[in-house]
């Protein structure tokens, strides 16, 4: 029980900082389940210790749910998405009709693996989506159960053979995104700080350290980066423009705009952290095997690194007030079009603007 709690808190947390990325599908599945589970339970078996454990785990899941319809711009489930719904949630209903014990724990039993479907075709496309210690203490909560179950032996097959499917798809889970998650400093925004610089980098040539300037978290350089040098490759999974969630976080948007259609989400890694000036000492350069950051001029150390937002942004409706501090500041992070064009010459003259916007100048340039 404790195990499951502290899971479900960690996944919460996880989910706040925007560490995880959960299937909407599956969840709306766990959560309608969880909650039946709990009213049917409760109203069988009044004021027992198991009714509070399903009604704590059904607030969880449902929480999850919301906050995920929240945060996300509205998209329709795909096909296999709609068809694993459709069957649990039939499941469900027949496990309602279903009034005899064992033949409503095989129909969870049946529906359980469906509902999980969305989710292990989510983490195979990216494990990072995934990556919390959520999985292992629902996995270690999961075995408690069954060593309980065993030893006490007041459970019938089907409740048996529940908690069997339900230890085998979060450990399928759990080996998937990786053993080494079972860390909860990882759900709490470390990776975001000192230690998650400390696993991208060797300690003995980090060349970074995060500190914090009259805005907050900023990156600062350790060792010198000369005019050209690649200072680091920005990273995290490719987002269509249309799963970008709606409410973009001013300053806790880690959103990174690479074509019209497609942003790069965050990467928990340092290039989270580099923060917008209107007139940065680098910018990012889009080659063929990634997007990564270029020295725009000598960088010694102990200086803040940071690059123009604008350089990346053709979405009109996004905007961000600025306190960079530049003698120049222009007051806002606007779409790159916004930008004075000797401004954009200079951006374009040295690589730092992404290539569809560089393709829209040069289309621009030969209509005038």
């Amino acid at each position: 029980m404790l195990a499951s709690f502290a899971g479900y808190a960690i996944y919460l947390a996880g989910l706040n900082q925007r560490l995880v990325e959960p299937n909407r599908a599956s969840w709306l599945i766990w959560g309608s389940a969880t909650a039946i589970e709990a009213v049917t339970y409760a109203a069988v078996n009044p004021g027992t210790p198991q009714s509070i454990v399903f009604l704590v785990s059904a607030v969880a899941c449902l929480t999850v749910a919301l906050a995920l319809w929240r945060r996300s711009r509205w998209s329709a489930p795909d096909a296999v998405e709609s068809v694993c719904m459709g069957v649990s949630l039939t499941a469900i209903v027949l496990w309602l009709v279903f009034r005899e014990a064992f033949w409503a724990h095989m129909i969870v039993v049946a529906a359980v693996p469906i509902s999980f479907w969305p989710t292990w075709r989510s983490v195979w496309v990216d494990r990072a989506r995934e990556r919390s210690p959520a999985w292992g203490l629902w996995t270690v909560g999961d075995l408690a159960t069954l060593l309980l179950a065993t030893r006490t032996g007041s459970q019938d097959v089907g409740e048996y053979a529940y908690i069997v499917v339900e230890l085998v798809c979060h450990a399928s889970v759990w080996f998937m995104i990786g053993l080494p998650t079972i860390n909860p400093l990882r759900s709490f925004g470390w990776r975001e700080g000192r230690l998650r610089v400390l696993d991208a980098y060797a300690p003995a040539v980090n060349p970074f350290s995060v500190g914090a300037n009259h805005l907050g978290k900023a990156v600062f350089a350790r060792v010198d980066f000369m005019e050209g040098e690649t200072i680091v490759r920005f990273s995290g999974r490719r987002i269509a423009a249309a799963r970008v969630p709606r409410k973009l976080l001013g300053r806790g948007d880690r959103f990174l705009q690479i074509a019209r259609d497609q942003y790069l989400g965050p990467s928990g890694a340092i290039d989270d952290l580099i923060n917008h000036h209107c007139a940065p000492n680098a910018g990012l350069r889009f080659m063929a095997d990634g997007v990564f950051l270029i020295a725009a001029r000598d960088i010694v150390a102990g200086e803040e690194i940071n690059w123009d937002y604008s350089t990346t942004l053709s979405d009109g409706g996004w905007t961000m007030k600025c306190e960079c501090g530049a003698a120049a500041c222009r007051g806002t992070i606007a779409a790159f079009d916004t930008l004075p064009p000797d401004r954009q010459d200079w951006y374009r003259a040295r690589n730092l603007v992404a290539p569809y916007l560089r393709g829209d100048a040069k289309r621009a340039e030969k209509v005038a």
